[in-house]
């Protein structure tokens, strides 16, 4: 039972988000009855393939991982189910948080690529404007 609650204390800082004025939930975890917590179902809210097969390669990175799929309930939701399996005693949100972060490293790292390749091009812009004069 403790070890629900930590599972549960671990996630519950992406549990909620604000929108208009009301708590919302954004991440639901989902366990059968009778599994362990090695076999989880995560469901996001408001997100659709872009995060879910991002998601999913991250965590498949990991070798504890067994599985690591998802789904889109319908086309009219936007919400995903990511399912995970672990080998061994790894908790399934252990990689889950593991592939957040490491999806939000990569966006980072290519974000900033991308910031400072449009800064090189204004200043090869900025300078050949000046050279011209």
């Amino acid at each position: 039972m403790e070890e629900d609650q930590e599972l549960e204390r671990k996630i519950s800082g992406l549990k909620t988000s604000m929108a208009e004025g009301e708590r919302k939930t954004a991440l639901e975890m989902v366990q059968a009855a009778g599994t362990d917590r090695h076999c989880v179902t995560f469901v996001l809210h408001e997100e659709d393939h872009t995060l879910g097969n991002s998601l999913r390669y991250m965590i498949m990175k990991n070798p504890e991982v067994e599985f690591c799929g998802y789904t889109t309930t319908h086309p009219s939701e936007s919400k995903i189910n990511l399912r995970i399996q672990t080998r061994g005693t790894l908790p399934a949100v252990e990689p889950f948080q593991r592939g957040l972060n490491e999806l939000m490293n990569v966006c980072q790292h290519v974000l900033d690529k991308f910031e400072a390749s449009i800064k090189e091009y204004k200043d090869q812009k900025a300078s050949r404007n000046k050279s011209t004069f």
